[in-house]
């Protein structure tokens, strides 16, 4: 049996390991930026102070170099204004970009624990879908076994018209009318007492199984006076008497036991030939195990 995990929780992940990524990218283009910046400004530092050394040295030959003075001066100026402008526009630019990193790394960091709690949760869904896998994995064991062992306690009956299979999960013990039941009666014949008693005694072993009890029958009407009144209340009569020898084994559960009739509205075989009607009179005891523990892990899972 297979069981799989919400795909909404993986998409999710996926996108939020992008955002992430993205995230990280743009925090290294401001990085970037900012190194620029800085760089340039240092540029700036160091023809501020090349210029000051010129003015400098003009002032001692200011008589001779007054005119080349006044030039520096003034290109001193413009400079100097240059350079504050540029020194206030990149303080700005710096602040804002800081601004923008703190806010980039509270991000980060919501985002970080988003991501965190979401692997947390997928976590826990993991191992609780392992102990899932593990459990009915272990109801499947314990279903062949109980297959098994009533294959071998029915083993004297194999040829007359009982069959024991696994399918879907659950073990079928399959007896055809011969066995069991004279035609339009429900009282359990010496031979098919046996062989029920044989079943209860595996069951009385096996508490945890659910037992249905279904009588089928095949297509033909029910004509026999008495106080049956048609197929379906025939093949009811006849499970409740199956229920009836099961519950004689005091070690069986009499919780666990269900008795249905389904009629004739759940052949094998067809109505139309003589085998076919053959196989559809029958009783089949349904054991099922318990899934209580698998539905309080998948409501915990989901």
């Amino acid at each position: 049996m297979a069981l799989s995990t919400s795909c909404v929780s993986k998409k999710i992940y996926n996108d939020l390991e992008s955002k992430f990524t993205d995230l990280k990218k743009e925090n290294r283009t401001v990085e970037d930026e900012n190194a620029e910046l800085l760089q340039d400004k240092n540029q700036l530092e160091l023809d501020r102070d090349a210029l000051i050394s010129d003015l400098n040295k003009s002032k001692s030959e200011l008589n001779k170099w007054k005119a080349d003075y006044a030039s520096a001066q003034n290109r001193f100026q413009v400079l100097e204004d240059s350079y504050a402008a540029l020194e206030k526009n990149s303080g700005d630019a710096l602040q804002n970009n800081m601004k923008k990193n703190r806010d980039l790394l509270e991000q980060l960091d919501e985002k970080g624990k988003v991501l965190a709690l979401e692997q947390e949760r997928l976590s826990k869904s993991g191992q609780r879908l392992q102990e899932l896998e593990d459990l009915i994995a272990a109801k499947e064991a314990s279903m062949r076994k109980l297959k098994e062992t009533l294959s071998k306690a029915l083993n004297s009956f194999e040829g007359k018209g009982l069959t024991v299979e696994q399918k879907n999960g659950k073990v079928y013990v399959s007896m055809e009318n011969k066995l069991l039941f004279n035609s339009g009666s429900w009282a359990v014949g010496s031979e098919g007492k046996k062989a029920i008693i044989e079943v209860g005694k595996v069951l009385g072993d096996n508490p945890d199984i659910s037992v249905l009890i279904e009588g089928h029958t095949d297509d033909d009407a029910f004509t026999a006076s008495g106080p049956i009144a048609d197929n379906w209340d025939l093949s009811t009569k006849r499970a409740t008497a199956i229920v009836t020898i099961l519950s004689e084994n005091k070690k069986i559960n009499k919780q666990s036991l269900t008795a249905a009739g389904r009629g004739e509205f759940s052949p094998l075989g067809n109505n139309s030939t003589a085998e076919g009607k053959a196989k559809n009179r029958r009783i089949e005891i349904i054991l099922t195990p318990r899934l209580d523990e698998i539905s309080k892990m998948l409501n915990d899972i989901n």
